[in-house]
């Protein structure tokens, strides 16, 4: 096996509280660079005492591929192989053995598994592909959803063995991200990508009208050929009409959805909360049951929580308790319950459903 010169990189801004776990988790690489942004705590002191590489400079205006491109200057040119982690991110160990088993001279970047959220028990609950390991032949484009982009050739390979968690600090704000999707679509609107995130930005700010119209222009696109996220915005879409109480534009967009990617749950299952929504309870027992006969789960940030958790089996059950069909109601409850045993609603649901099957 040969041995590559490997170096970590990041970019960072008060995170002193995650300086120690991430420089444990990096230290299997050579070694390790960052660019701090403009901290106002400790993370800068707390990096050199552990002998990191570490400079600092303002981004003015902010943008992160600029942010990224400076911290990837920082780097001498003798490495092998970047890996490019922030500090709210944790590689499994062994990490680099495994890189260096499956990498050779021909490969220009990896994937590798990204577990973007975990459950208290350090389940996985979002999990997908990212490919931030790559040869020194890239550069970070777009203000921010920055991805790589090679200047020759890409041969890129999978190491599904290599995990890297993400353990957020959920009193960031993210407040720059939606003009900075603005940004990122005025200076390339034929980007699908960002396109399509900068409509799922404006249903995060409830912007509905606003998602509902980018999220179309999306669709619109030539470049936008991806089924799944293709579905995904049809799913924003009914979203947003939902919210703004139309029923049958919501409804339609979602059979759409189906319509472009059958072979995901996701838009099966938004279809039957929709439906129930409306106490339409026949008609969303069908779409929620045809869902969960899907046991196809793509490694692919697409992936709803709601689709995979209690909540099918839980609406499941008040459906069938409401048609009078308690057998069944009680049949979902438990599933649900074995999902999440402490939810207090789903027990007291259980409780009454079994006074009628008794």
């Amino acid at each position: 096996m040969k041995k590559y010169k490997i170096c970590v990189y990041a970019i960072c801004k008060n995170e002193e509280k995650f300086v120690n776990r991430w420089v444990e988790s990096m230290k299997e690489a050579d070694d390790i660079y960052v660019l701090d942004t403009g901290s106002t705590d400790n993370t800068v002191e707390k990096l050199k005492e552990l002998k990191i590489n570490v400079n600092q400079k303002i981004i003015k205006p902010w943008r992160f591929d600029t942010a990224r491109n400076e911290s990837l200057k920082l780097i001498p040119n003798e490495y092998d192989i970047y890996v490019c982690t922030d500090l709210d991110e944790i590689f499994v160990k062994g990490w680099r053995k495994k890189l260096e088993e499956n990498w050779n001279e021909n490969t220009t970047r990896a994937r590798y598994t990204y577990n973007w959220k975990l459950d208290e028990n350090n389940k996985p609950l979002v999990s997908f592909f990212s490919d931030k390991i790559h040869n020194k032949n890239y550069i970070w484009k777009h203000p921010v959803h920055e991805v790589l982009e090679s200047n020759t050739k890409e041969n890129i390979i999978t190491i599904e063995n290599i995990i890297l968690n993400h353990y957020p600090d959920t009193n960031k704000s993210r407040s720059s991200y939606l003009p900075l999707l603005e940004l990122s679509v005025k200076e390339d609107p034929l980007d699908d990508r960002n396109m399509h995130y900068l409509g799922r930005e404006y249903m995060y700010y409830k912007k509905w009208n606003e998602c509902i119209d980018t999220l179309i222009k999306h669709l619109s696109l030539k470049k936008a050929t991806w089924k799944d996220e293709r579905c995904a915005s049809m799913r924003f879409i009914a979203r947003s009409y939902k919210n703004l109480n139309r029923y049958e534009e919501a409804k339609m967009w979602l059979k759409k959805a189906i319509n472009e990617a059958p072979y995901l749950r996701e838009p099966y299952i938004e279809l039957g909360i929709l439906e129930y929504s409306y106490n339409n309870f026949q008609s969303s027992i069908k779409f929620i049951e045809k869902g969960l006969k899907i046991k196809y789960h793509p490694k692919t940030y697409i992936n709803e929580i709601f689709c995979y958790d209690e909540t099918p089996y839980d609406i499941l059950s008040i459906c069938y308790y409401n048609i009078k069909d308690f057998k069944k109601s009680l049949e979902n409850v438990d599933i649900a319950l074995s999902i999440n045993p402490n939810n207090e609603r789903i027990i007291n649901n259980k409780k009454i459903i079994k006074s009628l099957n008794t």
